[in-house]
């Protein structure tokens, strides 16, 4: 079993700054790709952006390139996300999720996921 405990959310003024974090404890994620999703309340859950095992690879939604950086520290079992430009749309609760082996963009294959941390942007 994996668990995964998310922070780093807040209120900050667009064009702002925040870093999210997403501590691992249970299983090393040596063998996990890992993602950041966020959900709004009465929408689906959607991909921002993910790593594969190693950190090589990364992949980002269209809306979050060139503003967001997804990355991570094996040996601290830790995920982050570092976010900058923020804008009111970003306003959501963020979720770190993780999954063997390879990423997906699509929350469903995502096995284990953490509870939570919300992220609000003021215009």
């Amino acid at each position: 079993q994996v668990q995964l405990v998310e922070s780093g959310g807040g209120l900050v003024q667009a064009g702002g700054s925040l870093r999210l974090s997403c501590a691992a404890s249970g299983r090393l994620l040596n063998n996990y790709a890992m993602a950041w999703f966020h959900q709004v309340p009465g929408k689906e859950r959607e991909f921002v952006a993910a790593i594969n095992w190693s950190g090589s690879g990364s992949w980002y939604a269209d809306p979050v390139k060139g503003r967001f950086t997804i990355s991570r520290d094996n040996a601290k079992n830790i995920l982050y996300l570092q976010m900058n430009g923020l804008k009111p749309g970003d306003t959501a609760v963020y979720y770190c999720a993780a999954r063997l082996f390879s990423y997906s963009p699509w929350h469903t294959d995502y096995d284990y996921w953490g509870q939570g941390t919300q992220v609000t942007i003021s215009s």
